[in-house]
């Protein structure tokens, strides 16, 4: 059983993440916990434990999810692969899971014209195949990649991030 909060290497530098967690935001499923320490997911994301749960299951996926902030998240990737700014997800694998940045997932969302729950289904479904060994550091390797997620995100109703670019083969 995966912890209900990500090991202290992934807790902000305040290392109170548990007293800024909203009530009830820790909730298990299917071996995995989902911790939301940044508010405004639930503002932005309607029924967002259950988003959560689905895009996991679906991906096959039993990683523990924190919901948070973009400083929370730029802290870590700037510890951890050496850039100084906030990126979507972050993945880690022992034990597995997933942060991801509010700020930075809306601003992207915003910029692709969907939703902020779409973009994190897309989001938790790509931190899932990382965690599986996919990589888009090649474009076959990408192009295997956002197959896999569109097909996955389709499974779950959300449309395919990647229309406009590369159909599914």
């Amino acid at each position: 059983m995966i912890n209900a909060m990500p090991p202290q290497r992934n807790m902000p530098a305040s290392g109170k993440a548990e007293s800024q967690m909203e009530p009830g935001s820790t909730t298990p499923f299917g071996g995995s916990e989902i911790v939301i320490t940044d508010r405004r997911w639930r503002a932005h994301v309607p029924n967002i434990l259950r988003l959560v749960a689905r895009a996991l299951e679906a991906a096959d996926c039993t990683a523990s999810v924190a919901l948070t902030d973009d400083r929370t998240v730029k802290r870590l990737n700037y510890r951890d692969r050496g850039k100084n700014k906030p990126t979507n997800v972050l993945t880690y694998e022992n034990p597995p899971e997933m942060l991801l940045a509010f700020g930075q997932v809306a601003r992207e969302a915003a910029r692709e014209d969907k939703s902020v729950g779409q973009h994190l289904a897309h989001l938790l479904v790509h931190g899932a195949l990382h965690l599986q060994g996919y990589e888009h550091d090649h474009p076959g390797d990408a192009r295997e990649m956002e197959n896999e997620e569109t097909r996955i995100l389709i499974r779950i109703g959300v449309p395919n991030p990647w229309k406009s670019r590369s159909p599914v083969q």
